[in-house]
């Protein structure tokens, strides 16, 4: 690593960067999660090198990347792909941190959210660490809400009443509708992504869509009117992709249904956000970004 009274420059990331960045994500969270008791987010460096490589090429992120001599030693990225923007994942290199970069990858894509006019942003961070707590708070996020990372599949199989499909495009507009009347925005890009890609399900009761998912998986995000409409998601799984899904925690009632299906807690995290916030007015499952 670079001396530590060498000058930290935040530039865009580009393709190049990729397989670096990714080494640097599964060495960063396999060490603070290590040190904690907790698996990694990856489980291998191919995997954290494939996820960042989707987010540096994708045109709905925008990607930072720290350097300090000409080395890379960290990175950030901003879903832009609602009018709520997601941030994540932010990593630093063993070697460079406590030297500021995390305040200046931050502080890059905070810069970009103001100058975009986002309505807000959002994150979720490990809850047991807690660098990353005071960092974002310091940053000016609020803790919003207790998660639950949760994995397994539940003893019970199916739902009565609720029917579990694959969605598709003519359900776009149920699903961000919503959206709306739960969360106060819509994620379109996500949906349209995830109905493109086959990971995408609706959940239907007496013959109109009472929730969706984009993909019960660490990375996607899940909304319905009631706990009922969930359950029968969650229950459609044969499994819960990645480390798990994110179950909000003072939503007591669905935490105790999975408890007793079987789900076991993998580790706790939290939500914090700035800007625009509601309450959410339904059953709803964050992804990792929000």
């Amino acid at each position: 690593m670079p001396s530590k009274d060498t000058s930290v420059v935040i530039r865009s990331a580009t393709a190049e960067d990729a397989a670096t960045c990714g080494q640097i994500d599964y060495d960063a969270f396999t060490a603070i999660s290590s040190a904690h008791g907790f698996p990694p987010d990856f489980p291998t460096p191919e995997m954290a090198i494939r996820a960042i490589s989707s987010m540096f090429s994708d045109p709905d992120c925008y990607c930072v990347v720290a350097e300090i001599n000409g080395q890379v030693v960290g990175s950030n990225v901003l879903d832009e792909g609602s009018i709520i923007r997601g941030v994540g994942p932010i990593t630093i290199h063993p070697g460079a941190q406590n030297r500021g970069v995390g305040r200046l990858l931050m502080q890059a894509v905070m810069d970009r959210a103001r100058d975009r006019g986002a309505a807000g942003v959002r994150l979720v961070q490990a809850a047991f660490h807690n660098r990353s707590l005071s960092l974002y708070t310091s940053c000016g996020f609020d803790v919003r809400e207790p998660l639950c990372c949760m994995q397994g599949q539940t003893r019970q199989r199916s739902v009565p009443g609720c029917q579990v499909r694959p969605a598709t495009p003519a359900d776009e507009d149920a699903c961000n509708s919503l959206s709306r009347r739960v969360h106060g925005f819509d994620r379109a890009v996500d949906l349209k992504q995830a109905i493109s890609g086959g990971t995408a399900l609706v959940v239907e009761r007496a013959g109109r869509v009472t929730g969706y998912t984009t993909h019960l998986a660490f990375f996607g995000h899940s909304t319905s009117e009631t706990n009922l409409d969930m359950q029968a998601l969650l229950a459609s799984a044969d499994s819960f992709a990645g480390p798990g899904i994110l179950l909000p925690s003072r939503n007591s009632a669905l935490l105790r249904w999975c408890l007793q299906n079987g789900l076991r807690v993998v580790q706790p995290m939290t939500l914090m956000s700035t800007g625009l916030y509601n309450d959410p007015a339904g059953a709803w499952l964050p992804s990792i970004l929000f």
